[in-house]
């Protein structure tokens, strides 16, 4: 069973929203964080929002009043809520998971804004 299913990646406009989905297996329990990075072409990949127990957030510069990270426990998923989206946003977007003393990576979502 694979760890984390990502989805929701895709070309969108500059000025355009997405929402990116992971949903953890259900073989994942005491869930502390759910996390999105993303790694642009010949960048090193970097945080992008975290969200915690007690709905405790962080969010990078880059991106704070543009994205917002939420999660559904009862289903085990992260969002990861993307408007105002700008060219420079382009990249692989990865979810990260932290339960149990485990880390998990999914494989990875392309987001693309362009005109």
């Amino acid at each position: 069973q694979v760890p984390l299913v990502e989805s929701g990646g895709g070309l969108v406009q500059p000025g355009g929203s997405l929402r990116l989905s992971c949903a953890a297996s259900g073989s994942i329990f005491s869930i502390y964080e759910m996390a999105w990075y993303r790694q642009a072409p010949g960048k090193q990949r970097e945080l992008v929002a975290r969200i915690r127990s007690g709905d405790n957030t962080l969010y990078a510069d880059s991106v704070q009043g543009r994205f917002t990270i939420s999660r559904d426990n009862a289903k085990n998923t992260a969002y990861l809520q993307m408007n105002s989206l700008k060219p420079e946003d382009t990249a692989v977007y990865y979810c990260r998971v932290v339960a149990g003393g485990y880390d998990y990576w999914g494989q990875g979502t392309q987001v693309t804004v362009s005109s």
